[in-house]
């Protein structure tokens, strides 16, 4: 058989998948992404010959796979929020970003050293890679498309920090490589790190961010007045927005995931009830779900080739501690004294959902630098990516109808 034509076939059922899976799963406590995970699992463990699926094999293709599915779930996501930037109204998912990653980066790397003995360079590595929440597999627990209102407290703590911690978890997987041993000092390492890796890096991805944004949402809206440009084709232009806002930040040396995001907010801003922005949301949605049918079909054969095979007891204790007590115990303490509910609360804690943007972190920092036990990463990554997946998508739409009821949305 010609693995080219299998591959079509299994691409073809997976796209067919992800069009008709969503509307029927809406109402059901389970997550289209387990079903792809089922289908790659399914799928590799007949003798189909298919192409190698385990990341650290292939790991540059993997990365810009995992890169390009980040950065278009990145405009998604921010193209979606219809609030307004403003510390005020942005303040819950702010304290998330800043108060909470930093929290849950500094307990998981000393958990990981206390309960593996991992070195510290591979400790905050992992810390950084698991520490932020997924603007790919959380749509489950995100506001709704732009106009459509529904931006409660909860989705929109967790939509705006999906999309912001993915850009802000970067400065400590650099630290990561600080921490590998080298020639030059330690503290050396560190003094570069803090200037140029937080600093700049940071700081050139927001200006670039904020000021593409604005260069292109005074292009899109206001060319048109003198051009004629088919609404059909504004996929296209947010997707050149995307790729252009990334490609100058990481060529200046920025965080190119932040300046994306920001990018689309502020692009978010001009005239926020044209239609354009439901097509341009639309679009990048439909290419989103694309590329995660192929990571999680992927995973899915990573699993049936033996990713978790070596998994230890204390390996997952350390991803479980995770998703069960780290983050939720340091959420519910950063967010003590919020106006939130304490059954919101207690949701922005939980769903912190880990997923490709973990990949992207892991297989990013291994291409860097030389990392010990670096399948041991992989295997930990992968057990707490799978089981968030499947326990956040069995339990998003439960509680999310229920919290909706409690507040008379329902």
């Amino acid at each position: 058989m010609s693995l080219y034509n299998i591959v079509l076939v299994l691409l073809g059922i997976s796209i067919m998948g992800v069009a008709w899976l969503p509307p029927v799963m809406a109402k059901y406590p389970l997550s289209y992404p387990i079903v792809f995970i089922g289908l790659g699992l399914a799928a590799y463990s007949l003798p189909l010959g298919l192409p190698d699926p385990i990341p650290l094999h292939n790991n540059e293709l993997a990365t810009h796979l995992f890169e390009l599915c980040v950065i278009v779930a990145l405009t998604g996501t921010g193209l979606k929020i219809d609030r307004s930037f403003s510390l005020r109204k942005w303040r819950m998912p702010l304290l998330l970003v800043l108060v909470l990653m930093l929290l849950t980066i500094a307990s998981f790397a000393l958990t990981a050293w206390w309960l593996l003995a991992i070195a510290p360079a591979p400790a905050v590595l992992l810390a950084a890679t698991l520490a932020p929440t997924d603007p790919v597999l959380a749509g489950d627990v995100q506001v709704g498309d732009p106009g459509e209102g529904q931006e409660d407290t909860v989705r929109f703590a967790l939509t705006a920090e999906a999309g912001m911690n993915d850009g802000l978890a970067f400065p400590f997987v650099y630290l990561a490589l600080a921490l590998i041993p080298a020639a030059t000092s330690l503290q050396d390492r560190l003094f570069e790190w803090a200037w140029y890796d937080v600093l700049y890096r940071v700081g050139m991805g927001v200006a670039l961010g904020w000021l593409i944004g604005q260069t292109m949402g005074k292009l899109i809206f206001r060319l048109p007045k003198h051009i004629e440009i088919k609404g059909s084709a504004y996929g296209f232009i947010v997707l050149a927005v995307t790729f252009t806002t990334y490609g100058l930040t990481e060529l200046t040396h920025g965080y190119g995931f932040l300046a994306v995001f920001v990018a689309a907010i502020t692009l978010r801003g001009n005239e926020k009830a044209h239609e354009y922005h439901q097509q341009m949301h639309a679009f990048t949605d439909q290419l989103e779900r694309l590329f995660i049918v192929v990571i999680l079909v992927l995973f899915g054969g990573a699993l049936a080739n033996g990713l978790l095979v070596t998994l230890t007891w204390t390996q997952a204790a350390l991803g479980l501690l995770l998703l069960f007590v780290i983050r939720p115990l340091g959420g519910m303490l950063t967010l003590y004294g919020s106006r939130a509910t304490l059954p919101e609360r207690a949701a922005i804690s939980f769903f912190g959902i880990r997923g490709i943007g973990s990949f992207f972190y892991l297989a990013f920092a291994l291409e860097k630098g030389e990392f010990v036990n670096s399948e041991q990463l992989w295997v930990i990554t992968g057990f707490t990516v799978l089981t968030s997946i499947v326990m956040h998508g069995i339990l998003a739409t439960p509680v999310m109808t229920w919290l909706d009821r409690r507040a008379g949305r329902g």
